[in-house]
């Protein structure tokens, strides 16, 4: 029986995951408005795009931030990452079977309660 810790991370990572193939993960508060705005790409175009582009960035920023600062805990990362490859398969196929208005409203959702949540402590 898997502990309540990796329980508590394999909810995490799928729902990083969910969100990665829903919205583009970090690459998507920025990556993705931006191709649409000032490129014209779809949200799923904007979204694939951003995919792909992040796996080199996050890549790199793991590594300095492990590497240089020591702010990588491996197995924690590990322990994400295998449940966030059901969930980002998961959020692309959800993503893949709504509109794009309906995805860029819920984008647009998810920002708006982020910033409240920043504004409001």
């Amino acid at each position: 029986m898997p502990s309540r810790r990796t329980l508590k991370l394999a909810a995490i990572g799928t729902l990083a995951g969910a969100f990665s193939g829903l919205f583009g993960v970090g690459g998507g508060t920025i990556v993705v408005p931006l191709l649409i705005f000032w490129f014209g790409y779809g949200e799923r175009l904007a979204t694939g795009t951003s995919l792909a582009a992040i796996v080199l960035i996050g890549l790199l920023g793991a590594l300095a931030q492990g590497g240089l600062y020591g702010n990588v805990h491996l197995g924690t990362g590990i322990l994400l990452a295998i449940p966030a490859i059901g969930g980002i398969l998961l959020g692309t196929g959800l993503q893949q079977r709504i509109s794009e208005k309906t995805v860029s409203l819920l984008f647009a959702l998810l920002l708006v309660v982020i910033a409240i949540e920043l504004i409001v402590p």
